[in-house]
């Protein structure tokens, strides 16, 4: 068993690990992926449809060993049949970062604009994706000894503000889920939540970084998230928050104050 308890509480390495990132060829994903493999680690780039968009991605990392492997959310088949697969290739995976999401802009007060295919989609992608990437790769992450989960969630999860109501309730239950998580894959594996306010990526349809620019300005800090902000906080669950499972990084500049 290496990492935690062969070698002490130090500071987690990653030469020699596998990484594995759902949404991994854009936005958030795709800055913990550029993160991850510059410290060392093999990088396993999980996409949806952004299959060319991921290949790109993975030919500009340094180092060797990369895949670019297709890890849909809304089909636990597919998700188990990739977990098999990284086994075969790369023979273990020591980090999971749960990146992959969806939303959709739907005004809270209109709630007739909510249909149930909306609120439907953005549950199974943005928690029981999850939770059957989580179920698919736990044995893996377990193997090591010393694995670690990274839910992307959001601010929205605590404040029920956000591009949807639906979207809101899917990031508390992924919160919620995370906790429970924690409790039941320890010692082996952290579960740990990673929780920005408004991002600078595309990721909300119609949103603009004007109004990402404005939201950050009321702020304590008046300084915008880019995707790499919440890759550092990624990069600091995973190598450095040793002893931390079950809880969330705040990523907001200060807007929950």
């Amino acid at each position: 068993m290496d990492g935690l308890r062969a070698g002490g509480q130090g500071e987690y390495r990653l030469e020699g690990r596998v990484a594995v990132v759902t949404g991994g060829s854009s936005g958030i994903g795709a800055a913990a992926v550029r993160r991850l493999a510059a410290a060392g680690a093999t990088v396993v780039l999980g996409f949806n449809a952004g299959a060319e968009r991921a290949e790109a991605l993975r030919a500009e990392l340094p180092g060797e060993g990369h895949l670019a492997l297709r890890i849909p959310m809304e089909d636990s088949g597919a998700i188990g049949a990739a977990a098999a697969e990284v086994e075969r290739r790369l023979g273990r995976a020591d980090i999971l970062v749960n990146s992959a999401g969806v939303t959709r802009a739907v005004l809270h007060a209109d709630l007739d604009a909510l249909d149930d295919a909306t609120f439907d989609r953005i549950l199974i992608t943005n928690v029981r994706g999850p939770f059957a990437t989580i179920r698919a790769f736990a044995p893996l992450l377990r193997r090591g000894g010393d694995g670690v989960v990274v839910n992307i969630s959001s601010l929205s999860g605590s404040t029920g503000l956000g591009s949807s109501i639906a979207y809101c309730a899917s990031k508390a239950a992924l919160d919620t889920m995370g906790l429970s998580l924690a409790r039941v894959l320890g010692p082996e594996i952290r579960v740990i939540g990673v929780s920005p306010a408004a991002v600078a990526t595309d990721f909300v349809p119609g949103r603009t970084r004007e109004g990402v620019e404005k939201q950050a300005a009321t702020t304590p800090l008046k300084t915008v998230a880019e995707p790499d902000d919440v890759a550092l906080a990624v990069m600091a669950a995973v190598t450095h928050l040793r002893l931390t499972t079950g809880s969330s990084i705040v990523v907001d500049s200060g807007r929950h104050l």
